[in-house]
């Protein structure tokens, strides 16, 4: 109950929380590649079942009261139907925080998963079994198992950005979901030597102790950061250096790792925001870190001159 306990400090909440679901997601299934020979209505009951399937669901033991879901958007681009009721396509799933003292929701998550392969056939039931991951069809168990695997990431780094390693329930939940994954012709995104960026390697390094200090950054970056910059910016951009340096020093140990990527995707505009005002040296401190650890924005970062 400690991230409950937190969260009634932050916000004042003074009313007892009722036992209701964790997250509220918004779930948009895209077909605009598919055939104007397949029933799209079919798409729209899946859109309808998979978001009832998040959000009605409960994802942990805690009670969270409604301001206090986790916002979410599902992206489901269908890119190729396969036959037989099979279809490939692309997941983008992002998630917010929202930040103390303040309106903004800082990014939590923001990754587009390019590996989901399923069969769905109008008014099939959507079903997941921690227990039972693989299901009876591997192919229509895999979309929910993908599904439960990016909310469990999410839950991990919501928890972990309001008390130091409170994800860890969450992680391993992710965690054994890959090692009981679907298996099938077509599946993939599972398996470790399918590629160095996948759902395998995310889980692997957010439960492994070589990355131990991933999970300090992402509490310094929130509750040490973020979570101060209204109240002082000086408090909250050495939080975030804080972070950086964690990180740092982390890339340094395991250089090009699945967990740095998605550390930094959709973080780049804050980034720039919250050191732009920054005095110069704490600004090169952090364009020099930003820089070497997310080369993909570089040129946002030198923006910090």
């Amino acid at each position: 109950m400690l991230k409950k306990i937190l969260l009634c400090t932050l916000l004042a909440i003074a009313v007892k929380s009722t036992d209701a679901q964790e997250i509220q997601a918004r779930l948009t299934v895209i077909t605009s590649k598919i055939s104007t020979q397949v029933n799209k209505n079919v798409f729209q009951t899946l859109q309808t079942a998979l978001t009832n399937f998040i959000n009605n669901r409960k994802w942990t033991t805690d009670a969270f009261q409604t301001n206090e879901k986790i916002q979410c958007n599902f992206l489901l681009n269908i890119d190729q139907e396969l036959g037989n009721n099979v279809y490939r396509a692309k997941l983008t799933v992002q998630a917010a925080r929202p930040i103390y003292s303040s309106t903004y929701d800082s990014p939590l998550i923001n990754f587009m998963d390019d590996e989901v392969v399923f069969r769905y056939q109008e008014f099939q039931a959507i079903e997941f079994s921690e227990n039972r991951v693989q299901g009876n069809d591997p192919l229509a168990a895999n979309l929910t198992a993908v599904l439960a695997y990016y909310i469990n990431i999410i839950l991990g780094f919501d928890y972990d950005s309001f008390s130091l390693r409170g994800g860890d329930n969450y992680f391993q939940k992710a965690w054994n979901i890959v090692n009981n994954a679907p298996e099938a012709r077509d599946i993939t995104g599972w398996k470790s030597f399918e590629s160095l960026r996948n759902r395998y390697w995310l889980a692997e390094n957010l439960n492994n102790n070589r990355f131990a200090l991933v999970h300090d950054a992402l509490y310094a970056y929130y509750r040490s950061g973020m979570d101060m910059f209204y109240e002082n910016e000086s408090d909250g951009r050495n939080g975030i250096i804080n972070s950086l340096n964690f990180l740092n020093t982390l890339n340094t140990e395991n250089p090009n790792s699945m967990i740095m990527q998605f550390f930094f995707q959709g973080k780049s505009s804050e980034l720039v925001k919250v050191f732009s005002k920054a005095p110069a040296d704490v600004k090169v401190r952090a364009r020099d870190i930003l820089t070497k650890l997310d080369i993909t924005n570089t040129a946002a970062y030198k923006e910090l001159k």
